[in-house]
Order: C-alpha cells, then structure tokens, then sequence
C-alpha cells in the first residue's frame, strides 16, 4: 500500500493505492497518526486506486475510524470500487464508517 496525502481548508484526502493487508499494519498505523495530527476536521480516505483489502485491512480501518473519533475529527470512506466495495459492503462497514460515492 502507497497512499498520498493531500491537505485542503475543509479536509485532508488520503488516497491510499495498491494492496492492504496485514502486512501494512506499521504503514497505516503511522498514517492514522498524520490524520490525527492533520488540521482539518473531515479526513478522507480516498479509495478509488485500492485494488485489494482484506479482513486485517478492514480492521486497520476500523482502527482508523476509532482513532479520529478520539481526535475530535471525522472520518469518511470515498469511492471505493470493484473487490474493496464488495468487502466493504459484506462486512457491513456502513454502519460504523461513513461512506461516500
């Protein structure tokens, strides 16, 4: 997983590319500290260009979530597609996250 981080006045966009798995838990852990640490309130991951996640992705994510309530920010899924969207829709994931087209 590659992600670029793209800081505006209302929000902070994240696009996260390629693959997430267990093995990009260092990875995201240090991202979910540059969101929390981001000026904007909203903070969006953009998944448009996420190819794969799997079930210990789905938890980072959730993980993600948890950590910018604690940090007063809100959090939002964007554009997912193909398996990310299928996944994400099976595990049910917009009834805690807040998911956008």
């Amino acid at each position: 997983m590659d992600y670029g981080i793209e800081v505006r006045d209302q929000e902070a966009v994240v696009r996260l590319r390629g693959r997430l798995t267990f093995n990009d838990h260092a990875k995201l852990r240090a991202l979910i500290g540059e969101m929390g640490q981001n000026k904007p309130r909203r903070q969006v991951l953009d998944l448009s260009s996420l190819e794969f996640v799997d079930s210990a992705g789905i938890g980072m994510l959730l993980i993600a979530r948890e950590e910018m309530d604690r940090a007063d920010k809100q959090f939002v899924l964007r554009a997912a597609a193909g398996q990310v969207k299928r996944v994400l829709t099976v595990a049910q994931i917009a009834k805690i996250v807040q998911i956008e087209d």
